[in-house]
């Protein structure tokens, strides 16, 4: 895997939400590598949700490359938190992210907002729960 050195990954917390902002090319590799550094940042400081901000571009992951990052992830300690991912330029094929990764025992969700994801996380509902 070729890792792409245009990658941005940047990382606060603030009362126990890990914010995770990643921006660069949406490769595999990247896409790997900061899911790998998100995990190893919830090891260390113990959140108790995550809001992944993904502004990455570039060809969408095939669900098969989304099947793989989500096992991949298996055993991480991703499984002890909620998880809301938010790519603000469209969902492409992440939907199979979320689908694979609640399949595997994860607590996720993908939004192209980012207040709605805050929202869920906070309070386990959003818009597009309410509605249906």
């Amino acid at each position: 895997m070729d890792l792409d050195d245009s990658l941005v990954i940047r990382t606060e917390r603030n009362r126990g939400l890990l914010r995770v902002e990643v921006r660069g090319p949406g490769t595999y590799a990247n896409t790997m590598a900061y899911w790998k550094t998100i995990a190893a940042a919830v090891r260390e400081q113990t959140p108790h949700a995550l809001l992944l901000v993904d502004t990455t571009t570039g060809e969408a992951l095939s669900p098969q490359e989304w099947k793989a990052v989500v096992d991949a992830m298996t055993g991480s300690g991703l499984e002890s938190i909620r998880i809301a991912h938010v790519k603000p330029h469209g969902l492409q094929q992440i939907e199979y992210c979320e689908l694979y990764a609640r399949e595997a025992g994860f607590t996720a969700r993908v939004f192209t907002d980012e207040a709605e994801a805050a929202l869920w996380l906070r309070y386990g509902v959003s818009a597009r729960s309410a509605e249906g």
